[in-house]
């Protein structure tokens, strides 16, 4: 059987390129120092005998006493709470506004969760009543109806074309 030999084709190859060799220098860093903040004792006091810088200015200026802003009075709404061995004043709502407060709030959270519950049931009895509505509104029109796997189709398909993916182009 007289075959033939293969004959393959024969590519010759550039050269590689010489790149030069890349030298990276060792990283330097500055060491981080610290320089206490000298500060003396609140008790520091002259040696007995010395006048200390500004002494004399001490003793003949009066420390005026500070000024503490007057205690505002709270209104017929705000019952007053002292704290025991203090003399701080805590102010919070009378008990009939703290009622109503948590009242309100309790009936909103309530009715929130109970809408919501009845929302979702509604959605599961009229969902499937409303597309047998729409199926036989179609049919009457004359157009095709499509069955539920092929409208599940149809949305994988516009997904998959919305992603972008390099097979759809």
């Amino acid at each position: 059987m007289g075959e033939e030999p293969l004959e393959l084709p024969f590519y010759r190859l550039p050269e590689a390129l010489t790149l030069p060799r890349v030298t990276l220098e060792i990283p330097t860093a500055e060491i981080p120092r610290y320089v206490p903040l000298v500060v003396p004792p609140s008790d520091l006091q002259a040696p007995a005998g010395v006048k200390a810088e500004g002494e004399a200015e001490k003793e003949e200026k009066p420390q005026p006493k500070p000024h503490k802003p007057p205690i505002p009075s709270f209104s017929q709404e705000v019952t007053e709470l002292t704290i025991p061995f203090t003399n701080i004043n805590v102010p919070f709502p009378k008990e009939e506004i703290l009622v109503a407060a948590g009242t309100t709030a309790a009936v909103s959270v309530v009715a929130t969760l109970t809408a919501t519950a009845m929302f979702k049931r509604s959605v599961q009895i009229l969902k499937p009543l409303l597309t047998q509505i729409v199926k036989k509104v179609q049919r009457g029109r004359g157009k095709e109806v499509p069955s539920w796997s092929r409208q599940r189709l149809a949305q994988r398909r516009s997904r998959y074309v919305q992603g972008g993916s390099q097979a759809a182009k």
